[in-house]
């Protein structure tokens, strides 16, 4: 798993060129595909959750994808135990609606070029040359 400052290198072979080396999750999940239709269809929504959270926030696609796993895993458990899929999905859109109030009511603004370099050390692994660019 490539999660946090702590996380794993992952490489990645390449048609052309050498093999990347990386530590970003909307790169390795760019990269996975499988025969299987049903199994590339999943990676295809892991890429498209990936995408979302790069475009959207910048960071965190490990673990939006890592979520979204754990989403499928449970959805597919209550399916399989009987409950409406129509219902699951309407408690994920609200349970996912009071986490993203709750984390608005958390975050904290930064407007400081100080406050900017530390979020982007964080992000840059803790790298504070590259933090302060």
């Amino acid at each position: 798993v490539t999660l946090g400052p702590k996380g794993r290198n992952v490489v990645i072979e390449s048609a052309y060129g050498p093999p990347k080396i990386t530590k970003d999750g909307v790169t390795v999940a760019k990269n996975i595909s499988f025969a299987d239709k049903h199994m590339n269809l999943g990676a295809l929504l892991v890429r498209d959750i990936a995408n979302q959270t790069n475009e959207r926030a910048g960071d965190g696609t490990t673990t939006a994808t890592v979520l979204a796993r754990a989403v499928y895993k449970e959805g597919c458990k209550s399916v399989a135990a009987g409950l409406n899929p129509q219902d699951i999905r309407r408690g994920i859109l609200a349970a996912s609606e009071k986490v993203v109030q709750r984390l608005k009511e958390l975050s904290t603004p930064i407007d400081t070029k100080e406050q900017i370099s530390q979020v982007a050390t964080i992000s840059a692994n803790s790298d504070t040359e590259v933090g302060n660019l």
